[in-house]
């Protein structure tokens, strides 16, 4: 049993590596869709401290058409601000998969476009001056409801 991250494009190193994190502890599986603003060689991951790195489930993707040519047939959440529903009115299945676009444009609007039954957002007020939440907090709210959902499997 499992939940998938998939980071399409990330930007910037702390956020993935805080995901990166929580996907070790949570038993989840992240993918980071190439082209990714960092390097994640090993040099890269040992000067970072990424001590849990090892424990990490990773895959690597060359595109985000090379993804949906693996997983296309999955059942996806998109996270985005432009979601249509809350990502709490979401009834998550083991094997979901949570897409979260780069931190400086987010997903493509037209995949957006073209799966927004499958937008989810994280509300939050219209008078705010920002963009939306940090990734890796977005990340992690969107992964806890999920697992909460799920009762938290071989989570102790």
């Amino acid at each position: 049993m499992a939940l998938h991250i998939v980071l399409v494009e990330p930007e910037i190193p702390p956020n993935t590596g805080n995901i990166a994190r929580t996907c070790a502890a949570t038993n989840t599986v992240l993918h980071l869709v190439e082209p990714l603003g960092f390097s994640i060689d090993d040099k890269a991951v040992r000067r970072a401290g990424l001590d849990y790195w090892p424990y990490v489930k990773l895959e690597i993707h060359d595109s985000l058409a090379s993804f949906l040519d693996k997983y296309g047939e999955r059942n996806m959440y998109l996270a985005t601000t432009k979601g249509g529903r809350a990502y709490t009115e979401v009834r998550y299945r083991d094997e979901d998969m949570l897409l979260f676009g780069r931190e400086t444009a987010g997903l493509p609007r037209d995949f957006i476009d073209s799966r927004s039954d499958r937008a989810i957002r994280i509300p939050m007020s219209e008078n705010t001056r920002l963009r939306s939440l940090n990734l890796a907090n977005s990340a992690n709210i969107i992964l806890f409801e999920a697992l909460r959902q799920l009762n938290f499997p071989d989570l102790k």
